[in-house]
């Protein structure tokens, strides 16, 4: 499948999209002033540790504190993998406050969540990813072949210094790597866990030690692959920079970079900015005539099927079946391009056909099954709702662009005029028994005021005579409909 890859670059933010056969699949986000944290590296001081939990907080220098559970220490992996004799530690055996600890973020912070730390250290190459602490030769499972495998272990084996008691795990693309390729990697990952071990004696906690490629430079390492046509770069410093980087790091790749000059924007080019504008929108349109509806909350994500205008097919368990492979295929997309992760329930339309139900979950699968992150899929509930999970690896599209209603503070809806009225007639009246104001003044949106002068003004001088006191209205404009002061005068 033809893919090309488009990276807009603008000094506050660089946007990736990629795209196979034309239309958009993925889209990464990366802004210069919240760029993501995982894989960065971390002299950090334990601030809490909690037995109950078996957890501890740490201190890296962000506004949150983040979060180290017992099973992401090393040494503590190394007594429950058989590594030593004995029963596995308990946390507060190994750390306690005020201790420095050299750490890694494997979760980015997520709404309230502060970022998930481990201390087993990884550093990613082109070829391979270095793991200082474990002498360990692993090969990723996309190798399938188990010769192929076994081959891959045995040159990583060779190449690897005498002195090295490092481990290394092959990336897919390490099985058609050259021995050289492969060396080089593995010199250039030693030189940087140098680097950080030399930058830890000196540093004081908390202390940033190394920080993991720019989205622009991860492109390379982890998207371009054999059926990748073209990555265009729309500035050309950046687009000069990725060529250094290539050449030295990913030549293969470096024939694939162009600048791409144009007047018209990159991504207007590709219709890519109307592809956003409908990510985040509620409501998907599908070819047939059909919709999604896609909700995003704290707790999961709720895809909802329609037909819509769809009335293609002969009769209708066939019209049904038809919309409900179409939206398969684009719930799968929708995922990706939203980023949506967690718990994910999707209504499809009701199928009273076993076979459907089994072919529409069959054409979710393996449309699922071109994300880059994992997803598990169960099969129909009774109730008729697919359950997904599906891996979070950083924000939503949503939540980097988006931001909650200040309105309706993220419900989706807001009180009627009349509710606010007879809320604020409440208030008053809760007011008038303990204040003795000359006056009362009520400040609201033009709505609010409109009804109180109109269908509500009985009840306004109603609730006057009843407590002895005028009652004044005034219009602020920048108020919103929910919102309204009462002033005693």
């Amino acid at each position: 499948m033809i893919e090309n890859i488009f990276i807009n670059i603008t000094p506050q933010e660089t946007r990736v999209a990629v795209l196979q056969q034309g239309t958009l699949q993925e889209l990464h986000i990366e802004r210069t002033l919240t760029r993501g944290l995982v894989s960065n590296i971390y002299l950090g001081k334990v601030v809490r540790v909690l037995p109950g939990m078996q957890s501890a907080f740490i201190d890296i220098g962000l506004e949150r504190a983040a979060f180290l559970h017992v099973a992401d220490i090393w040494e503590y992996r190394q007594q429950t993998h058989g590594h030593s004799d004995g029963p596995a530690p308990s946390i507060e055996k190994l750390l306690y406050e005020g201790q420095k600890l050299l750490v890694q973020v494997i979760k980015d912070p997520i709404s309230t969540k502060g970022a998930r730390l481990s201390t087993q250290v990884s550093i990613a190459g082109r070829m391979l990813v270095y793991l200082p602490q474990d002498k360990h030769i692993g090969i990723s499972q996309k190798i399938g072949n188990e010769s192929d495998r076994e081959t891959l272990r045995n040159r990583i084996s060779q190449l690897r210094p005498a002195a090295e008691n490092g481990g290394f795990i092959a990336r897919t693309m390490a099985d058609e790597a050259s021995d050289a390729e492969l060396a080089a990697d593995i010199e250039y990952l030693g030189k940087r866990w140098a680097e950080i071990l030399a930058a830890s004696v000196h540093a004081t906690a908390p202390s940033l030690l190394y920080q993991d490629l720019n989205l622009a430079q991860r492109v390379l390492r982890d998207l371009a692959h054999e059926d990748t046509q073209a990555i265009q770069v729309d500035d050309r410093d950046a687009w000069q920079a990725l060529q250094s980087f290539a050449h030295t790091y990913i030549p293969g790749v470096q024939d694939l970079l162009k600048h791409y000059a144009g007047e018209r924007p990159l991504f207007d080019l590709h219709n890519i900015e109307e592809e956003i504008e409908r990510a985040l929108s509620q409501r998907v349109e599908l070819k047939s005539g059909g919709y999604l509806v896609v909700d995003q909350t704290e707790a999961m994500t709720t895809i909802d099927v329609n037909t819509g205008g769809y009335v293609g097919a002969r009769n209708f368990d066939d019209t049904i079946f038809k919309n409900n492979l179409e939206a398969a295929h684009a719930i799968a997309r929708q995922l990706r391009l939203r980023n949506l992760g967690g718990i994910i329930i999707v209504d499809f339309i009701d199928m009273e056909n076993s076979e459907h139900r089994h072919a529409v979950l069959d054409e979710l699968r393996k449309a699922l099954a071109q994300s880059r992150t994992k997803v598990s899929v169960n099969g129909f509930s009774p109730l008729g709702l697919v359950e997904l999970t599906r891996k979070r690896t950083r924000e939503s599209l949503a939540h980097i662009m988006c931001e909650r209603c200040p309105t309706c503070a993220g419900i989706g809806e807001i009180k009627t005029a009349r509710t606010v009225c007879y809320e604020i007639l409440r208030e008053i009246y809760r007011e008038a028994k303990q204040f003795n104001p000359r006056e009362f003044r009520i400040l609201a949106a033009q709505s609010v005021i409109d009804l109180f002068l109109e269908e509500e003004s009985q009840h306004l001088a109603l609730l006057g005579d009843q407590i002895g006191k005028p009652i004044s209205l005034q219009v602020e404009t920048l108020y919103q409909q929910p919102q309204y002061d009462i002033i005693l005068m």
